[in-house]
């Protein structure tokens, strides 16, 4: 029984790992007001640099490309947004954040393929999702605003992505220790044999001779 509570921690240890590796490295948290800074990276050669929001990733925000260094900027991020850095190490900052800002921001570099002679993307590293929340002097100001506004929807949702995986977690496990009882009992089981019936057996044997 040993085994199967090793083998049950495992599991759990595994999972809780990998959620708390990606909210250590994908998640930021920041509370409105505040300012985050995304840094785009890639090893590879590219010629163009879009920062994208949204789960379908349909949001500009910015964008720059390496030949002419221009820089494009989001109406919604205008006087918002300041760029740092060697195209294609680019840093973004983003300032006087706001619920509306919650969202996951892609970093998606282009480059002129000449042998399919088309554009490839790829992403590149630094996207993280951003869940910027309100702190109490802004739920003050706004105490007369909908309960359920976007931003408190967006939190609902990671923290139900984030229950749903530990649930599966914790379902996995006692999957795990259900199907090993199992094993282990029916292992146990010795398979039972038949009584022979001697005097039956005798009996034949005479009325054959």
């Amino acid at each position: 029984m040993s085994e199967v509570w090793l083998r049950i921690i495992a599991v759990v240890s595994v999972c809780c790992s990998a959620l708390s590796q990606a909210e250590d490295r994908g998640v930021v948290w920041r509370d409105v007001g505040e300012s985050v800074t995304i840094q785009c990276r890639t090893p590879a050669d590219q010629e163009y640099l879009y920062l994208r929001m949204g789960l379908s990733e349909d949001t500009d925000v910015f964008f720059t490309e390496k030949a002419s260094g221009k820089i494009t900027i989001s109406k919604q991020y205008q006087y918002r947004l300041q760029s740092d850095g060697k195209f294609p190490n680019v840093d973004i900052l983003i300032k006087n954040l706001t619920a509306n800002d919650t969202g996951p921001y892609w970093c998606m570099y282009k480059v002129f393929d000449r042998k399919i002679h088309k554009p490839v993307s790829t992403k590149g590293s630094g996207s993280v999702l951003l869940v910027v929340t309100r702190d109490k002097h802004a739920a003050r100001a706004t105490s007369t605003a909908p309960p359920c506004d976007a931003s408190h929807q967006d939190l609902v949702m990671v923290s139900v992505v984030i229950s749903a995986a530990v649930l599966l977690c914790i379902l996995m496990a006692f999957l795990i220790m259900i199907i090993l009882k199992t094993k282990s009992l029916r292992a146990s089981v010795a398979p039972r044999r038949l009584p022979t019936n001697d005097v039956y057996e005798d009996m034949r044997g005479t009325f054959r001779r």
